[in-house]
């Protein structure tokens, strides 16, 4: 009985020594200590493990990573009260290993040098038209058979945000074509077979058209849209790879809501002509116009949670900041004061305060990465904070290109969401050598 009770309190008393060890902010720091980290390359970063000790450090390819200023694979002595200093040299990979007394290992932290990556931010109000690949159903229209109103495509289960892609076995990609085939399977009294595209896998559905007395031609009762536009805001360009990012969310049908396939796209300058002001409950939008429809900046290949990417051979005019700086990778964003670029009037580009409240640490890219509040009495007064049309907006903290903004909280206007630069990067085709293998480990 007595060794039972002693058994509870040794118990008792060892867990609120490691409970106090791990309030204790030295061992906090120490635990909390990345195990993987990614430097780009010709940069440096700093690891505290805070420790009010001696250890000595060692790295096991010093052409990849210089620790403490040397460039040697020989241990080092080091006080750990101090931020160990980690210098990337080259793309590759090395372990820095610290120990105690020299051989009771204390910390290993495996170093990945990954490509610089650099951009140019944008922040220009620019217009959007995408067709995209098949033409999507938005809406049913009755037409008369003889005493009743029928809508043939509603009959034949065609659902509102279906999107056609082929007719008879035959690939449809504009309006026009589509009534071509329509009307020929009418005059010919027979079925279509209408191939749908939904929630990602394709089905085949057959409906009978009809005469329609008032357009004096055969139809399938469906209201259906092959192109969209509006406006928006410019990213980044990465003059290297010649592709473009913008927008940091994806472009979706007005009326059903669903993500648009793009089949071909452009972007062209646009210019702001108008703010309607946010309040809480009610997000505020910028109204613009597009320019020189036939100037085409950059051609749209893909429209994805993250925006619209494609090509773009040059940089527009109206850069606020004309030469590339390097971005940072998803794990180097912190909480702290930065800049945003965007344009309220007309075609000019400016910048903004903006405080990133939240840094939310994600193992897997998503498009709600931090929390930002507009700090800038100017751009308060004028827009009340983030506004539609802003979206896409590019991030800056400590010179290097963030992210873009995403999302504006309905409630706060001055709040909203940001989206790391280095996810929409990667679905422009620019990836970092090991953001996969570093997703893995960390799941």
């Amino acid at each position: 009985m007595k060794k039972s009770i002693f058994k509870r309190v040794f118990g008792l008393i060892m867990a609120c020594v490691l409970v106090g060890l791990f309030r204790y902010t030295p061992v906090s720091e120490w635990a909390t200590t990345p195990n993987n980290i990614r430097i780009l390359e010709g940069h440096s970063t700093l690891l505290s493990l805070g420790l009010p000790m001696n250890a000595t450090v060692t790295t096991s390819n010093s052409n990849v990573a210089m620790v403490h200023g040397s460039r040697t694979e020989s241990a080092i002595a080091f006080n750990l009260k101090q931020p160990l200093q980690i210098d990337s040299l080259m793309q590759g990979d090395a372990d820095v290993q610290v120990k105690l007394f020299g051989f009771l290992p204390l910390k290993s932290v495996h170093v990945s040098v990954v490509p610089e990556i650099k951009v140019i931010p944008g922040g220009q109000s620019i217009g959007v038209k995408i067709k995209s690949a098949g033409i999507m159903v938005v809406g049913y229209n009755l037409l008369k058979d003889q005493d009743r109103s029928v809508s043939p495509g509603e009959a034949a289960h065609i659902k509102i945000g279906d999107v056609i892609t082929r007719i008879d076995g035959r690939k449809v990609q504009s309006l026009e074509y589509a009534s071509s085939l329509i009307n020929k399977a009418g005059r010919e009294k027979r079925t279509l077979e209408v191939t749908v595209l939904r929630s990602k896998s394709e089905t085949n559905l057959y409906v009978t058209p009809l005469w329609d007395k008032e357009t004096e031609s055969y139809r399938i009762g469906l209201y259906i849209r092959d192109t969209a536009a509006g406006v928006g805001t410019l990213t980044f360009y990465a003059p290297n790879q010649h592709v473009f990012g913008a927008l940091g969310h994806v472009i979706s049908d007005m009326d059903t809501g669903q993500p648009i396939t793009v089949r071909e796209g452009e972007m062209i300058r646009s210019s702001v002509t108008s703010i309607d002001k946010g309040i809480s409950g009610q997000p505020g939008e910028k109204h613009g116009i597009m320019l020189d429809e036939a100037k085409i900046l950059g051609m749209i290949t893909k429209n994805s949670d993250f925006g619209v990417f494609g090509k773009m051979m040059k940089l527009p005019d109206n850069a606020y900041i004309k030469e590339p700086m390097p971005i940072a990778l998803a794990e180097q964003v912190k909480e702290g004061p930065a800049k945003i670029l965007t344009v309220v009037e007309g075609q000019k580009v400016e910048e903004y305060s903006i405080e990133i409240v939240n840094v939310l640490r994600q193992k897997y890219p998503a498009t709600k990465s931090m929390v930002i509040k507009v700090t800038d009495p100017r751009l308060i007064e004028k827009t009340g904070g983030i506004i539609q049309g802003m979206s896409g907006s590019p991030i800056i903290q400590n010179g290097k290109v963030v992210g873009a903004v995403t999302h504006v909280f309905v409630n706060d206007p001055t709040q909203g969401y940001g989206v790391f630069i280095e996810w929409m990067l990667n679905e422009a085709g620019i990836a970092t050598k090991t953001a996969q293998l570093n997703h893995l480990k960390a799941a």
